[in-house]
């Protein structure tokens, strides 16, 4: 399923996100894993300049039998009930994880997105270049005003 919308960086770490009439537990969740799928791909841009061979992917797991949705809407609830035949017990959702780390087939493979122990083609947001950078940049201004109060 393509996002609707990119990244959106000015509400990433505001204080009253739960309380916005705009909240959504299914769009977070889509924004957190935008967000995963962009920093793979910038590290990985980065590492290579850099002349590194770490490698970097991202992956979806799949829907796992998990208490995420506990505090989720009676209706997200209800939603996740609907796909529960669907979920993957924990081994089934951390086989697309090992087959990244272990496989010899990626071995050299970076920057990619599996799922279902596939690379497979992530949306186009996630592959938006300025919108990785901006990510990065965005979270070491965050990141450094941190460390500067706690010095």
């Amino acid at each position: 399923m393509e996002p609707r919308v990119g990244l959106q960086l000015t509400i990433l770490n505001s204080p009253n996100i739960h309380r916005q009439l705009c909240y959504n537990s299914f769009y977070a969740y889509g924004q957190s894993k935008l967000a995963n799928t962009l920093h793979a791909k910038e590290l990985t841009r980065r590492l290579k300049e850099e002349g590194s061979n770490i490698t970097i992917n991202a992956l979806h797991p799949g829907v796992i039998e998990t208490n995420l949705s506990r505090h989720s809407s009676f209706i997200s609830d209800c939603i996740y009930g609907f796909f529960r035949h669907l979920r993957k017990n924990n081994p089934q959702g951390a086989s697309t994880a090992c087959y990244v780390a272990i496989n010899p087939k990626v071995k050299r493979v970076s920057g990619e997105y599996f799922a279902d122990n596939n690379m497979v083609k992530p949306s186009s947001k996630a592959k938006d270049v300025d919108l990785a950078k901006k990510l990065w940049e965005y979270g070491m201004e965050l990141t450094k005003s941190k460390r500067t109060r706690q010095v």
